[in-house]
């Protein structure tokens, strides 16, 4: 018999010295095998427990840190309230974790969705409540430019925000926000029943692909929106009960490749919309509900590829739509109508398809009618009878 290559040892016969000295050495090995292996769970354990504590002295610190800031921020003088501001914005920059990231944005979005006092004017009588009012103002524009920075910056690296919620509902947006080629890859981003009354707020050549982003109920009154080169890719963007009664939102140039984008019940009073050079190829854009009555909309020059464009109960009754240009696919090569005008109704404004290319959009001829209204302009071949 063989054991750990030793032959079974004789108990009637004497160990000789090479023997024993060789149990002796095994002996020893397994001593220090066993000795090892215990000091590295030792060492494993106190590695955990540092990093424990570790994390528990972090918490600790960011907790008397946000305090502190969060105190600022209720302060009555502005400049400390400003203070609290960048404070609140480091914070999150060096959270942790990502909830404690988190709840430093909810603060500042908290802080957005407060009510404010109007500007009084710069009326004499008024003017400390009008510089007064002009420093809060500059802490709320201050809160919204942070936002924008952060979420250019690519996901994972330090000071990038992307994938996180932010819930700006009710906000009034009256200044410059910037979120040029920002990425929305996650999270939820909610502009619900914000009010757009002046300034500029870029998105172009921003990317969104995945998670929601809310313009539901919104209310763009002034200034100008730009989605100019964005791109749509995945995820749900609601501009749903949105109301359009002035200033400029413009989705020129950009893709539509994936997604939703819905326009559900959203009114055209005033003001001007763009989709002109716009790409749809992939997605769904819907605007069924929606109301034409004063806006106008230009999809001049736009491609339409795949995807589906639904304008089914669309109310164009005022304003201008503008579909110049607009090149829609060939039926005899299109699996499916990409773009459908069913229960459309055209009751007054003018609507343009001047010089549009391929085939007439599902619906449209019969929702227009015939004779077809002098302010309805289409190409001659889809008033042809197909032989």
């Amino acid at each position: 018999m063989y054991l750990l290559d030793f032959q079974e040892i004789d108990s009637t016969a004497k160990l000789d010295a090479k023997t024993l000295f060789d149990l002796v050495k095994l002996s020893f090995g397994v001593v220090a095998g066993a000795g090892a292996l215990v000091a590295l769970v030792v060492a494993y354990r106190r590695q955990r427990v540092d990093e424990a504590g570790a994390h528990r002295e972090a918490t600790r610190l960011h907790t008397e840190r946000f305090s502190q800031a969060v105190d600022k921020l209720g302060s009555d003088s502005p400049a400390v309230r400003l203070g609290g501001v960048h404070a609140l914005a480091g914070l999150a920059d060096d959270a942790p974790d990502d909830s404690l990231r988190q709840t430093c944005i909810d603060v500042l979005c908290a802080y957005l969705q407060l009510p404010f006092t109007p500007d009084p004017g710069d009326d004499p009588a008024h003017q400390e409540e009008h510089h007064r009012y002009l420093a809060l103002r500059k802490v709320r524009h201050t809160i919204l430019r942070l936002i924008g920075d952060h979420y250019r910056r690519p996901k994972g690296t330090h000071r990038s925000w992307q994938g996180c919620d932010l819930d700006l509902t009710g906000v009034t947006i009256d200044g410059s926000m910037n979120f040029r080629g920002a990425v929305f890859s996650g999270g939820e981003v909610s502009f619900g029943s914000a009010t757009f009354s002046g300034g500029e707020v870029f998105f172009e050549d921003a990317t969104f692909s995945g998670g929601m982003m809310r313009f539901t109920g919104a209310r763009f009154s002034g200034g100008a929106v730009y989605f100019g080169g964005a791109t749509f890719s995945g995820g749900d963007v609601s501009f749903d009960d949105a109301i359009f009664s002035d200033g400029t939102v413009a989705f020129s140039g950009a893709t539509f490749s994936g997604g939703t984008m819905g326009f559900t019940g959203a009114r055209f009073s005033g003001g001007t919309v763009y989709f002109a050079d716009a790409t749809f190829s992939g997605g769904t854009l819907y605007l069924g509900g929606a109301v034409f009555s004063g806006s106008e909309v230009h999809f001049n020059e736009a491609r339409f590829s795949d995807g589906e464009v639904d304008f089914g109960g669309t109310v164009f009754s005022g304003g201008e739509v503008h579909f110049d240009e607009a090149k829609f696919p060939d039926v005899d090569v299109s699996f499916s109508d990409p773009v459908s005008f069913g229960g459309a109704v055209f009751s007054g404004g003018e609507v343009s398809f001047d010089r549009a290319e391929g085939s007439a959009p599902s619906g449209l001829i019969a929702a227009i009618g015939t004779p077809v209204p002098a302010t309805v302009t289409l190409p001659a071949v889809w008033l042809t009878p197909i032989p």
